[in-house]
């Protein structure tokens, strides 16, 4: 683990690696469909750690204690993720104004 960057940066970055690795390693496969396999690994992953404890009071699950729950706090870190990313917006998108 790179000692600048803290956990979050650092399992960000391993995962980008490990899209670059795939893409490398097999000049044929699609982007997306490895990309879409990176999300589906890291939205498992998510969905795993943020189960609630079992305690039906405890404080620190409560705001993640149902599904629906924790699917409104894993699309709201989608959107802030998404928003914070250099490839948000890309000079292709249709909405781009042209001169």
């Amino acid at each position: 683990m790179d000692p600048e960057l803290n956990p979050l940066d650092e399992a960000a970055s391993q995962v980008v690696e490990l899209g670059n690795r795939m893409a490398d390693a097999d000049r044929e496969a699609n982007l997306w469909d490895i990309a879409d396999g990176l999300l589906a690994g890291v939205v498992h992953y998510w969905l795993h750690s943020r189960q609630p404890c079992g305690d039906p009071h405890c404080d620190d699950c409560a705001p993640l204690s149902t599904a629906d729950d924790r699917m409104k706090e894993l699309k709201r870190l989608i959107d802030q993720y998404a928003q914070e990313s250099d490839y948000y917006h890309s000079p292709n998108d249709t909405n781009v104004g042209r001169a």
